[in-house]
């Protein structure tokens, strides 16, 4: 009996990871919380305020949490209709990266250069923010591009000796003009040339999940275009505060970035 229930959690375990996302219970990773039996509607999960993602596998409900790269060891709470779950996050070294930057105004923008970032700021964390109901039963992602997966998500990154926020996402490395295509069926939620990030597509997979990609040399999506796995939505490039032509890829649950090499096929 008890080899029996081992197997069958170790094979919903199997199942979790390759449909679902991998569990990393530390800042910018994933958490996976059980919600019970499924019923006719998924239960309504929220953490810090703000909606959680909640999809259904093998006849129960689980929520798939996004950690802040802020958060401090400890607990947090998430509430789940009534009720409430603990998650109990640990720590995490992240590296530093220092990095040169020719362009001075991309390190010390100026006042136009900085009102410039507050509108584009607005209309991310907007497109990054929105919580579409759709039903999902897994948010596993394929490659948007063909080239090395860096390991810098998290990084504590230093500009000309300058502190700035940490890394976000994953660079990966691939030539100007590569094609980037959809990971996973979605929306376009936005698309720009931010000061930043550079040329930009932000998709909308569903339920607060947001994968977005920066420094393209193209875009040839338009916002509220829907696009299915495989369709391009443009090529590798160079733009915005870069060193090199390379696609940085954000993955994004519950309004907060979370590390994308936790979701990737």
């Amino acid at each position: 009996m008890i080899r029996h229930l081992y197997l069958c959690l170790c094979l919903l375990g199997i199942a979790l990871h390759a449909a679902a996302a991998e569990e990393s219970l530390r800042p910018g990773g994933i958490a996976i919380v059980d919600l019970g039996s499924s019923g006719h509607e998924a239960p309504d999960v929220s953490l810090n305020g703000k909606p959680v993602l909640v999809m259904s596998r093998a006849n129960r409900w689980y929520a798939v949490v996004g950690i802040s790269l802020n958060t401090s060891p400890g607990e947090l709470v998430v509430h789940a209709g009534n009720e409430q779950k603990t998650i109990t996050v640990g720590s995490h070294a992240y590296r530093e990266q220092r990095l040169t930057i020719e362009n001075k105004s991309q390190v010390n923008p100026d006042q136009q250069q900085l009102d410039r970032i507050a509108g584009e700021r607005a209309i991310i964390d907007s497109a990054l923010n929105n919580f579409r109901r759709i039903p999902l039963d897994d948010i596993s992602l394929s490659s948007p591009v063909t080239g090395p997966r860096g390991s810098s998500f998290g990084s504590r990154r230093f500009f000309n000796d300058q502190p700035r926020s940490p890394h976000s996402g994953m660079d990966i490395a691939a030539n100007t003009g590569t094609t980037v295509v959809a990971p996973r069926p979605g929306l376009v939620a936005a698309t720009g040339d931010y000061f930043f990030n550079g040329n930009t597509v932000i998709i909308d997979h569903g339920q607060g999940f947001i994968t977005m990609y920066c420094h393209l040399s193209a875009i040839v999506v338009e916002k509220g275009q829907p696009v299915s796995t495989g369709d391009v939505i443009g090529a590798v490039g160079a733009t915005g505060r870069v060193t090199g032509p390379h696609l940085h890829f954000g993955t994004y649950l519950n309004g907060t970035a979370v590390d994308p090499a936790l979701l990737l096929d």
